[in-house]
């Protein structure tokens, strides 16, 4: 729970005991973290491996700033680990300060054997989203106004849950489980998985875009990212063509993994225009 001193609260955990489907011992969590691995701006990336214990943390504005929405922040790493600082705190404090409370998601990686790779991860988020969401009055936020934002694996996590919300993926453990787990409103920076290059850059079958079903999406990319454009531009063609209201902005070049620390490369002024997005969906209130 938060405290009254504190704008960030202590670590929440998702389950009760086990998480579902739990089977297999995993090493104990910690940085991953190696000295060569690269730097952004100067700067390590934390990455956290071996998640058997899903958790979230909140980060709450400035009461004379809360704007009343509040946004679940899925790091990237590949379903592998996850970049928990770059892509996960730093975001956090990024959304306090435009007056957004930030929800640090903690899913489960690395993928487990014999299942897709988004199953766990999908089973957090939505009890996740169901958490926050039934605590909404007590965090000093509005219901209605809880959107979803994910980078590279994480980007790919927020856009399966904006798909698959309609039922719990796992057994319901309490009245957490009893409001919706879909997000108002989506941010897709940098995301993998979207489209199958195999098949032509088919959208991936997890992702059957609905008007009804798939929430306002923000997208942001560069050409020249490893991961592949094609994956914003294509999913993002898959929202047009569903009707759901959507906004991408390519970038011709930055790389991935950049999270929003600002360099050189012009893709890294994209947390501007996602508040901008955000103010002009009425989710900035």
């Amino acid at each position: 729970m938060l405290t009254a001193s504190a704008a960030v609260s202590e670590p929440i955990r998702l389950w009760p005991g086990q998480a579902p489907r739990e089977s297999v011992a995993l090493p104990a969590e910690g940085d991953t973290t190696k000295p060569t691995d690269r730097l952004v701006n100067g700067e390590r990336i934390v990455r956290i491996g071996n998640v058997s214990d899903p958790m979230i943390t909140i980060y709450s504005p400035d009461p004379a700033k809360n704007t009343g929405a509040a946004v679940i922040v899925a790091p990237g790493g590949g379903y592998n680990i996850l970049a928990i600082g770059l892509e996960g705190s730093e975001v956090c404090e990024w959304l306090n300060s435009i007056g957004v409370t930030g929800v640090l998601l903690k899913y489960r990686v690395p993928q487990r054997a014999g299942r897709a790779r988004h199953d766990a991860p999908l089973e957090d988020a939505q009890r996740a989203m169901g958490l926050v969401r039934q605590r909404a009055a007590e965090l000093g936020i509005d219901p209605k106004r809880i959107g979803m934002m994910g980078f590279s694996a994480g980007a790919h996590l927020a856009a399966v849950l904006s798909n698959n919300h309609e039922r719990r993926a796992y057994e319901r453990i309490d009245a957490a489980d009893d409001v919706s787990c879909r997000p108002d409103f989506a941010l897709l920076i940098y995301p993998g998985y979207l489209a199958i290059k195999e098949k032509n850059n088919e959208v991936a079958p997890e992702l059957a875009v609905n008007a009804e079903r798939t929430p306002p999406t923000f997208l942001a990319m560069t050409g020249d990212d490893p991961v592949r454009v094609e994956n914003a531009v294509f999913y993002y063609l898959a929202l047009k063509n569903a009707g759901v209201r959507a906004e991408l902005h390519l970038y011709p070049e930055g790389g991935h993994g950049y999270g929003l620390r600002r360099t050189t490369a012009n893709v890294t002024t994209w947390p501007a225009r996602a508040e901008e997005w955000m103010r002009a969906e009425g989710i900035l209130k």
